[in-house]
């Protein structure tokens, strides 16, 4: 699945449709008893920075969602109820959160029985002009799937007579990349079963990100400052002159000034068989994860000098299989730190990369946001990024990756403000695609722009060379 923008994700006109949680369900809602089960902590803080954000005067809009293509005629009322039945089958998406306590700051949690969710069907009519639909579903999706409202969904289909293209929108404290990469193929097969009355697959119960919140959060409970995790974390914040690593690269920012707007770049990095020859090069050292991350430590050297990479890597959080089918946002992050100043060997590189991986991943099973708290740093949030990622991915195992081209399946991101760069790179059948947002600058547009052509060039070098030795 390629992550793009809204913009980018080939929308064509059609008769659009619009489904989200009824009035029946908001009502219920407003009745329903406190759930004792705690947020996730990088739920809290993404709705604190959200709230935070919002006080300073600046709508941010941090949506995730997917698009893809069902084929033929559409039965919308089929099509209504797969949509209701995926969204009762993942808890997240039915509970939320009501800031509570006697100075109205402490969020709690509340979750709908699955019998008193149903989805209100809207028409908004007929599109024939791809622009103005693609403004539409943004503005939609802004004021719909809001990090600071419930219900934060929202569906969208778009229909034609050859078929229906399915958008959705979530606020960010629901999913994360891989929920969305599941979406298709399991929304696709209840659609398929409602028309033909078989039973689907997919359409059990599943383990709750919910239950893996109140079980991420006791764990984090159980620490204090004097943790190893905690340590560790202080000291490669002190590296770091006290703060969160951004790109290491010029931005074009003013020091204090406003949160600047961002852009989107999304392209093909390599084809199948570089990405292939690539994987096939890293494997020994660990990857392709830990190639694309060597070669970025080398390139941003390159453009800005830095003699140690440093970075927070992320990983996902689904450390045990019971939660492989689950809706949520299992994310955490690792701190690495790369010596690139002195390196004159790719291999070296790639070796640093590992040991580092391998001593730091451990760290991101504990919530960064109670790390934070325990250090007593003042860390307010003032941007949607707390650092910058360069994020790696190998999609072509989710289930339904191989129809993912025929469906013109997209990963969607919303781009508005912020003043980091967050890359994400994903392996997909034909080869691998990588989308980032960054500050609208001219200086960041052009080191961004020769970050991506050198990061092409060294997997083509690597690539090539690579198939050059298989042959030889």
């Amino acid at each position: 699945m390629r992550i793009t923008d809204i913009q980018r994700c080939e929308v064509r006109p059609g008769r659009l449709v619009e489904w989200t949680l009824s009035p029946a369900t908001v009502a219920a809602a407003t009745a329903v008893p406190e759930d004792t089960r705690p947020p996730a902590y990088i739920q809290e803080s993404h709705i604190r920075t959200a709230k935070c954000v919002r006080e300073d005067g600046l709508f941010v809009p941090t949506w995730l969602g997917t698009a893809f293509d069902i084929p033929g005629a559409v039965d919308l009322d089929v099509l209504q109820e797969a949509l209701r039945a995926w969204t009762v089958r993942h808890e997240t998406l039915r509970s939320g959160f009501r800031w509570a306590g006697d100075a109205g700051d402490e969020l709690r949690r509340f979750t709908l029985d699955a019998a008193d969710v149903s989805l209100h069907r809207e028409d908004p009519g007929d599109f024939p002009d791809a622009d103005r639909l693609v403004r539409h579903l943004q503005g939609r999706f802004d004021s719909v799937a809001d990090a600071l409202r419930w219900p934060n969904l929202i569906y969208t289909a778009v229909v034609r007579p050859d078929g229906v293209s399915v958008y959705m929108a979530f606020d960010h404290s629901n999913v994360d990349a891989y929920s969305l990469h599941r979406i298709p193929a399991e929304v696709t097969e209840l659609y398929t079963a409602g028309l033909t009355g078989a039973t689907p697959d997919s359409g059990g119960p599943v383990a709750s990100y919910v239950d893996f919140c109140q079980i991420e959060r006791a764990d984090a409970d159980g620490i204090d400052a004097r943790h190893a995790v905690v340590d560790r974390w202080r000291e490669f914040i002190r590296r770091c002159d006290g703060t969160l690593p951004g790109f290491p690269v010029d931005l074009g920012l003013e020091p204090g000034g406003p949160l600047p707007r961002q852009r989107m770049l999304c392209e093909p990095l390599a084809d199948a068989a570089e990405a292939a020859a690539f994987e096939a090069y890293c494997r020994p050292y660990g990857g392709s994860q830990v190639g694309l991350l060597a070669a970025t430590g080398l390139i941003v050297h390159e453009l800005g000098g830095a003699p140690v990479y440093r970075t927070v890597v992320p990983f996902h959080t689904r450390v045990k299989s019971r939660w492989s089918d689950s809706v949520g946002w299992y994310v955490g992050g690792a701190p690495i730190e790369v010596p690139v100043g002195r390196a004159t060997e790719f291999r070296d590189t790639l070796r640093a990369v590992r040991d580092e991986l391998r001593a730091a991943r451990p760290l991101s099973r504990m919530p960064l946001a109670r790390v934070l708290s325990l250090l007593g740093a003042d860390f307010r949030p003032t941007s949607p990024d707390l650092y910058s990622i360069v994020s790696y991915c190998d999609a072509r195992t989710i289930p339904g990756a191989e129809h993912w081209a025929e469906q013109r399946a997209h990963g969607l991101i919303r781009v508005s403000y912020g003043d980091q760069v967050c890359v994400w790179v994903n392996r997909l059948h034909e080869g691998l695609w990588l989308a980032g947002r960054y500050p609208d600058t001219d200086v960041a547009a052009k080191n961004l722009r020769l970050y991506v052509e050198r990061l092409r060039d060294r997997i083509a070098s690597v690539a090539h060379g690579s198939l050059t030795a298989a042959v030889s």
